[in-house]
């Protein structure tokens, strides 16, 4: 009786564990469902939503960002961010590339374009851009997110996602997504 009872306190303080993990890895949503328009539309030249995103823009190649544009920004926009991460990453989300108060008036980035906006640190602490770089033998879903803005973020160089989001909570107009896979 002592044994069922040592394993009965033992997978319920597994379950509760599990539990608390689970929950402090949930990212909060920056707005609520359909409070915030899904109107910008993210197209890239170099892979279709959803598509294998190629090598050249990768830790395993040349690691530049890639070509990007997109439409669908509201006309009372003020600044735009950019935030491309990976939720598939073995230790929570992998934050690659932040960008923010690039001007409402920019329809895209070229590959490799750099010196527009400011730009936040990523989880390779690094500026700017940091590619997929994804564990060997697994597949990874990354997402690129534009956010219109109705206002500048006050923020300096180098600030995270975490505060980047924190900043725009509250100012986000409409926002789009584009996401590519990449496996090793």
């Amino acid at each position: 009786m002592k044994n069922f009872i040592k394993l009965f306190f033992f997978v319920i303080s597994l379950i509760v564990i599990t539990t608390l993990i689970g929950c402090e890895n949930q990212d909060t949503p920056l707005s609520t469902e359909g409070e915030v328009e899904m109107s910008i539309q993210i197209t890239s030249s170099a892979f279709n939503d959803g598509d294998r995103i190629p090598r050249i823009y990768t830790c395993d190649d040349q690691n530049v960002s890639p070509p990007i544009s997109w439409t669908g920004v509201p006309n009372n926009t003020l600044s735009l961010a950019l935030i491309m991460d990976d939720p598939d990453a073995p230790m929570g989300t992998w934050v690659h590339w932040v960008l923010y108060n690039l001007s409402p008036d920019l329809a895209g980035l070229d590959q490799g374009k750099t010196g527009v906006g400011t730009h936040g640190k990523n989880d390779f602490k690094r500026l700017g851009y940091g590619g997929p770089c994804p564990p060997k033998g697994s597949n990874h879903r990354y997402f690129i997110k534009i956010y219109a803005l109705d206002t500048m973020l006050d923020l300096k160089e180098g600030d995270t996602k975490a505060q980047v989001e924190n900043a725009m909570r509250g100012h986000i107009l409409a926002q789009g997504q584009w996401m590519g896979k990449y496996g090793r």
